[in-house]
């Protein structure tokens, strides 16, 4: 018996429990995406301000770089037992425990004095808090969300977009005036006020669903691993997913950097500000608009296409793929700054159907974990990028390196559209799970 039901399963409910029901899906998506922002915000501070850490620490480009990989590494590790426990136990506590211990550690950032500092503090505490969070908030989102399954998504997903948007300026402001350890003091802080917002308005699956998942067998961990690895469909998004996250990561982490480099020469010298500001929101403005009419668009599709996610999956990645490349060789700032917003449409395109697609074909009761294992995977591959990226600079120079490393990531991209079309064109039909 699958962990969650369907609405029309739940006859057994009040009809005070379903009007309950029916409003609060909203409230809960309201309170995951402010979640949502600052577990993004928080990741992108370090990218930001890594110029000013980088000279008062007196850091090496590809330190700098090992940084990012072990924050991607440490989620990697931990994000499988997320997902595990995420169909075992309240998901209400655990999406609270995370944003807690996240925002903490992200306070604490602000007191490193060196490279193992900002690995235990920054890279170990802070991804650690943030890996329990996404498969818990994806399977709460789904239980609540049926027919608006890909708006509710798409919304989630626009808090990254704001979150990164607002941290780039915003960081860049407070480092300017109070320096680079109080924007870590401040993101911090109210990421825990939110917290205790959590604690009290949090609420765990409908009624009738926890009714039914009392009566239900909880799969074993082994159990949910081999469905998963079983079915096709499952990798491809997995690997296209993948490719996702290893460019994405690659550019938070090194973009702010390159712009600020290589317009340093400029007539009008561009300063942190302008460069973390204009990098994050060209970029997340142009998905923001990409996935909220994607959302839209998808759910109407779907209902007589149910492929039609894999297709625009597929398109964007690849059509994605030059404007990733131009990043890195556009020759001015204004060629720079649309090359970015192109590349942000793709994505965003992409990003609205990422645990939908994923869901098209798991059962209910495995999606936690589903949400944990692909993205163990995907930020496993993408500690290499940052690295990679860092190793580049160091032989090459900032401007240089980047740019080569960004030649890498197009190359990417094309990669994993291959792997979405395989499952759209081979197995779909056969994995797909009906609800």
């Amino acid at each position: 018996m699958d962990r969650f039901y369907s609405w029309n399963s739940c006859d057994s409910r009040s009809v005070g429990d379903m009007m309950v029901s029916k409003h609060y899906k909203w409230e809960l998506l309201a309170l995951l995406a402010c979640a949502f922002f600052f577990h993004q915000a928080d990741r992108a501070l370090f990218s930001v301000v890594l110029i000013p850490i980088q000279r008062e620490l007196g850091l090496t480009d590809g330190q700098m770089g090992a940084v990012g990989s072990w924050m991607f590494a440490t989620l990697a590790v931990m994000v499988p037992l997320a997902g595990f426990l995420g169909d075992r136990f309240s998901r209400k506590w655990i999406i609270t425990c995370s944003l807690l211990f996240w925002s903490f550690a992200t306070s604490m950032t602000g007191l490193a004095t060196g490279l193992v500092g900002l690995v235990l503090l920054r890279s170990v505490a802070t991804g650690g808090g943030e890996s329990f969070y996404a498969p818990s908030a994806y399977a709460l989102l789904a239980s609540h969300h049926k027919a608006t399954r890909s708006v509710a998504f798409s919304v989630h997903q626009a808090a990254l977009y704001i979150g990164l948007m607002c941290s780039g300026y915003l960081a860049g402001m407070v480092e300017a005036a109070w320096g680079w350890r109080t924007v870590f003091y401040l993101f911090g802080g109210l990421g825990i006020l939110l917290g205790v917002v959590f604690v009290f308005r949090l609420k765990d699956a409908p009624a009738g669903e926890r009714k039914a998942e009392a009566h239900s067998d909880t799969p074993k961990v082994w159990e949910s691993v081999c469905v998963l690895v079983k079915t096709p469909s499952v990798l491809f998004a997995t690997l296209g997913f993948c490719a996702v996250v290893f460019v994405n990561n690659a550019y938070v982490f090194w973009a702010p950097a390159f712009v600020m480099e290589k317009f340093k020469h400029a007539a009008a010298p561009m300063t942190l500000t302008q460069a973390a500001g204009g990098t994050m929101l060209y970029h997340h403005l142009a998905a923001f608009c990409a996935i909220m009419a994607g959302g839209l668009l998808t759910d109407r599709m779907v209902v007589k296409h149910p492929r039609f996610r894999l297709l625009l999956q597929g398109a964007s990645l690849l059509l994605g793929a030059p404007m990733i490349y131009w990043i890195g060789a556009a020759g001015g700032v204004k060629a720079t700054w649309l090359a970015m917003a192109g590349y942000g449409v793709f994505r965003g395109l992409f990003e609205v159907n990422t645990h939908a697609s994923l869901f098209d074909v798991v059962p209910s009761k495995y999606r936690s974990t589903a949400v944990g294992l692909m993205t163990m995977t995907a930020f496993f591959l993408g500690t290499v990028p940052t690295v990679m990226i860092g190793k580049f600079c160091d032989l090459h120079g900032k401007v240089a390196g980047i740019q080569q490393g960004f030649s890498v990531l197009a190359c990417v991209y094309v990669l994993g559209a291959a792997a979405i079309f395989c499952s759209m064109i081979f197995t779909f039909r056969r994995d797909r799970v009906v609800e």
